[in-house]
Order: structure tokens, then C-alpha cells, then sequence
């Protein structure tokens, strides 16, 4: 399908998109009808384009490339000391619920020869949370691309969430959080090394 430019009511964000907006937009009002409502009432008329426009955003990790959104930006390097890379905030939809959950990532690892660019940390967080997720796989992927891209002697992700499935429908419990992580090379193997990533991660500035 062709790409198409999309512009985000009221965010000044535009990015290209091959998704069905069409067919996304009749979706969103068939389901507006479902629950209840009325898709043709003034404060609904533009909801299943919004909502179609939306969701193309918010699953544009389908369409990423791991190549494409590395690009250039892998580097030569001496050194084989740990890199760290905190709180990088991510958002993403509950594959269960279709429901939001969030938080941030932290990231680890020790070069063998290559280093990459900061920013890509984040692109490829991105390139995983826009999608439906569970956040079991998401550090998982998140690592393994990682793996993938630097080949380095080990790499450790950490990621914490908190999840609107709990906090709107179930339980309820306001206040919970989820950690989970993926631990691969000398990550997994060593444990001072997996140790020293851990203790980086507290943040005694509270930055």
C-alpha cells in the first residue's frame, strides 16, 4: 500500500504511514456504535479519523526496520567498558486489553569493537513499543536487537511499567509496578558483571 503523510491534529507531528486509514476510520465508528454511542453526534464527527490516525501512530512499530532506524550510526570503538543508558521513557499498547502501559528502560552494555549512537537507544525502544506488547517480550527484543546490531560481549535491559489494565479494570491497584528484564552474554553469565549494571541504576542525584 502506498505511504501516506499524516499530520496529528494538534501536536504539529506528521509521519508517513501505509496504513488503511480508511478502513481504520469505519472500524472506529462501527465501534463507537457497539458500545453505545452515536458516531454521529457533534462531539463524535471527527473521533474514528482521529482515532484511525492514532493508532497508525501508535502501531508504527510494525513498519520499522531494526536496519532503517540504526542507520549509520554504529561506531568503531577501543574501549570495553559498560555503557548505561537510563530512563528511557517508553509507551505502548496492552496486547491483552488493548489498554496503555508505560514507564521507562534502562540499558546496558559492554562494547566489543562497536558502539552506537545514544539517540538509537531510543529509536529502538520505540520501534518495539509501538506495538501490542506484553513487557516480558519487550525487554526481550529490545536486548536481542541490541545483541544483533553491536554484537558486544553482553547486554542487559530493564524495564519498568505501570499498566492502565490493572489501574482502570481488575484490581484496580493504583500504586503497583512491573520490573522485568533480559540478561544476555556476560550479562547472564557473570554475575558482578550483571551486579555492576544493577547498582548503576539507582540514581542517588534522583536525575
Amino acid at each position: 500500500m502506498e505511504r501516506k503523510m499524516v499530520e496529528l491534529e494538534d501536536t504539529g507531528l506528521t509521519f508517513a504511514t501505509e496504513v488503511d486509514l480508511e478502513r481504520l476510520q469505519a472500524l472506529a465508528a462501527e465501534w463507537l456504535q457497539v458500545i453505545g454511542e452515536d458516531p454521529g453526534r457533534e462531539g463524535l464527527l471527527k473521533t474514528p479519523e482521529r482515532v484511525a490516525k492514532a493508532w497508525a501512530f501508535l502501531t508504527r512499530g510494525y513498519r520499522q526496520r531494526l536496519e532503517e532506524v540504526v542507520g549509520g550510526a554504529v561506531f568503531p570503538a577501543e574501549g570495553s567498558e559498560m555503557v548505561v543508558v537510563k530512563g528511557v521513557e517508553f509507551y505502548s499498547m496492552c496486547e491483552h486489553h488493548l489498554l496503555p502501559f508505560f514507564g521507562k528502560v534502562h540499558i546496558g552494555y559492554i562494547p566489543d569493537g562497536k558502539i552506537l549512537g545514544l539517540s538509537k537507544f531510543a529509536r529502538i525502544v520505540d520501534m518495539f513499543a509501538r506495538r501490542l506488547q506484553v513487557q516480558e517480550r519487550l525487554a526481550v527484543q529490545i536486548a536481542e536487537a541490541i545483541q544483533e546490531v553491536l554484537e558486544p560481549q553482553g547486554v542487559g535491559v530493564v524495564v519498568e511499567g505501570v499498566h492502565l489494565c490493572m489501574m482502570m479494570r481488575g484490581v484496580e491497584k493504583q500504586h503497583s509496578r512491573t520490573v522485568t528484564s533480559a540478561m544476555l552474554g556476560v550479562f547472564r553469565e557473570n554475575q558482578k558483571t550483571r551486579e555492576e549494571f544493577l547498582s548503576h541504576l539507582k540514581d542517588p542525584l534522583g536525575l
